[in-house]
């Protein structure tokens, strides 16, 4: 067991830091609600395995939830949203709250996804831990990130040594990070100093604002990561408590804001000024108290953004585990009204529409989802997060994927230390049609990686996917990546970048005409057919083409029907290797 294992090992940080109200007691009509997710080990310690069951005063507490698209992240708890949009992907900073936080919140790092049709969402790991910042404590709370000349800054809140908390910036390259402390120290630090938001105005003029249960504001310098003059005590918005969100639109400045106005719990509302700094005036409830006043959550942290012209709202619940102590992002399309203000926005199970859809011919890494259940991810940016804690009965879900003509084979990149087990392939829900089962065999370790393959028939045009794993007790495999090989049809383009349109021609005499779209060099090549399974069929062509075109006559007993594999070769090595379907 690990050093503080089913204890935090820090006193809880005191009100003046955190000021919430009822913090010093449960907020729940009973004890918490357990949800088959919950695992209350650190995921990278795996102390615990996720299928344990909890028992709490002598009594088993099994509960089953069914949930859509929200929120976001399962395989982590996740609270107070960042929400961040570059180039043509939406980014989620967000706190993690640790398994095991069952009295008080444990937080020690921040995670990172993304996402680049607003339903699936891929894990991107740690951004930053405390261990970031040398001069912290404690307590990996509330942020938001923020371009400027090419740079990333991320804005902090830490627990310093006492009772002041601070609020730090860090700096990256890229969105993903690493990210590294940009100031050695807190831009600012006092008692309530916490959530900071941040934007920049366009004279551009940044401005940081934070503070619970009073409103702050200070000026950054040109620099990002330093400040200008002094923090400023602001007359704050109706009923503010914490977690501000402020922005520009349309000549406007917005706040969106946590309140506890209605008290024990807290909802979110929303302010616009003429000015970044006041005076604000209040213009509604933007997301009352969840679930009828009786929230699992006591806790919420707003956070808008515009993504492919639509407008998306982020906050937190308890709902996932029935706990709030570990919360959940979720997020919401909405439409502002036509006088700018924000309308009331319900919590759904369903989240936003979809923005296009997943190509499955390219690689997806399996850490990309709309839904899972019972799955942990582990490892770090770049290149390195895999799904694993795969159990019999776990699944993933990915939204909307666009199989096109057809899909003919299936290929996982895997690693198991146990006996390994099954990946079905199922189209539009867990019980849906069965197009494909990947066994995926022993491979001699947890990271000895191989790839598992299988055929696949009845995938065509766009479906949801469900990778449900299956097999004996215990954990199965490692599971990094995944992509589907597909049906050619018309154009295609081969290794060398050469475009070819393939033709079976009919008749009494039937051939197959392979047009090149560009001139092709004089060459020696051979044309090969394979079946699925890799296994030499015939030899159509072996000779030399120097013009555009080339039919070569299907003799009898190699007239294909179905799908085969066409390889292109010439001295130089394969030039086009494409699934084909032949009528």
């Amino acid at each position: 067991m690990r050093e503080n294992e089913g204890s935090l090992g820090l006193p809880p940080p005191t009100l003046h830091c955190r000021a919430w109200a009822l913090a010093s007691k449960w907020l729940f009509d009973g004890a918490p609600t357990i949800s088959r997710d919950a695992n209350f080990g650190d995921p990278f310690m795996k102390t615990f395995d996720s299928k344990s069951a909890l028992i709490l005063s002598g009594c088993l507490l099994v509960v089953t939830t069914i949930f859509a698209d929200n929120p976001i992240v399962q395989t982590s708890f996740t609270a107070d949203p960042g929400p961040f949009v570059y180039k043509d992907v939406m980014y989620a900073y967000l706190g993690h709250d640790e398994d095991n936080a069952m009295t008080w919140f444990n937080m020690r790092d921040w995670r990172l996804y993304k996402t680049t049709d607003a339903a699936n969402w891929t894990d991107l790991g740690v951004t930053a831990t405390l261990a970031t910042f040398a001069w912290a404590r404690a307590d990996a709370w509330a942020s938001q990130v923020i371009e400027r000349n090419g740079k990333f800054y991320y804005y902090t809140t830490l627990r310093l040594e006492g009772e002041p908390c601070g609020i730090g910036v860090a700096v990256a390259d890229k969105p993903e990070g690493p990210f590294k402390d940009a100031a050695g120290k807190p831009l600012a630090s006092a008692v309530g100093y916490i959530d900071p938001t941040v934007f920049i105005d366009d004279d551009g003029q940044a401005y940081l604002y934070f503070g619970n249960p009073d409103l702050y504001m200070v000026k950054l310098n040109a620099d990002m990561i330093s400040i200008s003059g002094s923090v400023v005590k602001q007359t704050k918005p109706s009923c503010y408590t914490e977690a501000p969100w402020v922005y520009k639109r349309n000549g406007t400045y917005n706040i969106v804001y946590a309140t506890n106005c209605n008290p024990g719990y807290e909802d979110i509302r929303h302010a616009t000024s003429p000015t970044p700094s006041g005076p604000w005036t209040y213009r509604g409830i933007v997301q009352p108290v969840l679930n009828g006043g009786k929230a699992t959550s006591w806790t919420n942290h707003p956070g808008i953004v515009e993504f492919k012209g639509k407008s998306y709202f982020f906050y937190h619940t308890g709902d996932l585990s029935g706990s709030a102590f570990r919360r959940s992002v979720q997020v919401e399309e909405f439409k502002y009204n036509t006088d700018g203000t924000i309308p009331n926005i319900p919590v759904t199970k369903e989240g936003p529409k979809q923005i296009g859809t997943v190509n499955p011919y390219d690689t997806v890494q399996a850490e990309t989802m709309a839904w899972s259940q019972g799955l942990k991810t582990f490892g770090s940016n770049p290149g390195g997060i895999y799904v694993d804690s795969i159990n019999n009965g776990d699944y993933i879900k990915v939204k909307g994927v666009d199989f096109g003509n057809g899909a003919t084979s299936f290929e996982a990149r895997v690693a198991s230390g146990g006996n390994g087990g099954n990946i079905e392939l199922h189209l539009d829900a867990l019980t849906g049609s069965v197009v494909g089962t990947c066994a995926v065999s022993k491979t001699g370790g947890w990271q000895t990686w191989s790839s598992a393959t299988c055929n696949v028939a009845g995938a065509k045009g766009v479906h949801d996917l469900y990778l449900k794993f299956t097999g004996a007790s215990g954990r199965l495999f490692n599971f990094h990546w995944w992509k589907f090989t597909g049906v050619s049809s018309g154009v295609t383009r081969g290794l060398r970048g050469i475009p070819l349109r393939m033709a079976m021609l009919a008749g009494d005499a039937p051939s197959l005409r392979l047009d090149f779209q560009s001139a092709f060099e004089s060459s020696e090549i051979q044309v090969d057919l394979f079946d699925l399974s890799g296994r030499l069929e015939a030899r159509l062509f072996d000779g030399t083409v120097s013009s555009q075109s080339l039919t070569i006559p299907l003799r009898q007993g190699v007239r294909p029907q179905g799908i085969r594999i066409l390889k292109l070769r010439s001295s130089e090595g394969v030039l086009l290797e494409r699934t084909v379907l032949f009528p």
